[in-house]
């Protein structure tokens, strides 16, 4: 009996540090899977504050979505720090106080629309910031160009030139430079490394320079000599395009002018007339106006942009 109580008691002990351990393992674990996967998943925890993210949460749920995919792919475009959680969340914020205001100011039939126009503005700040990212680059290509060309022709591997490159050049190609130069050294290939550059940063101009670098890899030919001719190439077209963004700024201000006259004139009319804009939005047929009219701004918005639209 004494040696089945020790059995029990020594097997009881036994079970309990087997117990502790293994929960102090899942524990450790589970911390270091969510560090990496936070370390992963935002380009950075901190910020240059030293702040953590805000939302992670619903950061987290949001990057399984495909919605989600698609706003991160879009936010690494722009290069902001921002996470797709955080930026859901400041645009449904704007879309609330933009709601509350223009129902508090004009009427309530505007809050809706006021709504619609914080989604829309919140997209074109993505894409505005995006097109400005992608012109900076475009601008760099030449000098990005001429790095390589100098690399190579100084008998380094492309692989070289370009982390060179990354730690030579300004954002934001040296910051889409490192990333490539990061995605080789854990083992991807080449081709698709620059492929994915061109995807994020879509340009003719990158295009052809990342078509340049995956055939002379592959068929090994005379990189240098290929860079040299796109460089010039690519400053050619680098003054062509600063020339006609110059010709068209005086159509582009006409077309992000014509909806301001449009709201200028409502918030007119209001402070002219009291409680006109709530007497005009409580017909049917007040309301079907004034939707035809946004229709008519908005249409006249994008005619005028598709007109001063050239592609170069």
């Amino acid at each position: 009996m004494d040696n089945l109580a020790l059995l029990t008691i020594g097997v009881t002990l036994l079970c309990c540090v087997l117990g502790v351990a293994g929960l102090h393992a899942y524990t450790s674990g589970r911390a270091q899977r969510d560090a990496l996967v936070e370390r992963l998943s935002n380009t950075g925890q901190l910020s240059d504050t030293g702040r953590g993210r805000r939302f992670a949460a619903f950061d987290r749920r949001l990057r399984r979505t495909k919605y989600g995919r698609k706003i991160e792919l879009k936010l690494a475009a722009t290069g902001l720090s921002l996470t797709p959680g955080e930026y859901v969340a400041y645009m449904l914020g704007g879309v609330v106080a933009l709601w509350l205001i223009a129902s508090s100011v004009l009427a309530s039939f505007f809050g809706p629309l006021a709504g619609l126009a914080g989604v829309w503005a919140a997209n074109t700040f993505l894409n505005w910031h995006r097109a400005k990212r992608i012109e900076a680059f475009i601008g760099q290509l030449p000098e990005i160009s001429r790095v390589l060309a100098n690399a190579t022709q100084a008998g380094l591997a492309l692989r070289t030139a370009i982390g060179m490159a990354a730690d030579e050049l300004e954002a934001p190609a040296g910051d889409e430079l490192r990333t490539v130069s990061d995605q080789l050294a854990v083992g991807r290939s080449l081709d698709d490394a620059l492929s994915e550059l061109a995807e994020r940063l879509p340009s003719r101009e990158l295009v052809v320079l990342v078509s340049t670098l995956i055939l002379s890899n592959r068929a090994g030919g005379t990189v240098v000599s290929s860079l040299r001719n796109l460089t010039d190439t690519l400053e050619e077209r680098k003054e062509t395009r600063r020339e006609v963004r110059t010709q068209l700024s005086q159509v582009n201000t006409t077309a992000y002018a014509v909806p301001a006259i449009g709201v200028g004139a409502l918030l007119m009319v209001d402070q002219m007339l009291p409680g006109a804009l709530d007497r005009m939005t409580g017909s049917l047929g007040g309301q079907i106006a004034v939707v035809v009219s946004i229709g008519l701004y908005v249409l006249g918005f994008v005619a005028i942009r598709r007109i001063s639209k050239i592609d170069i």
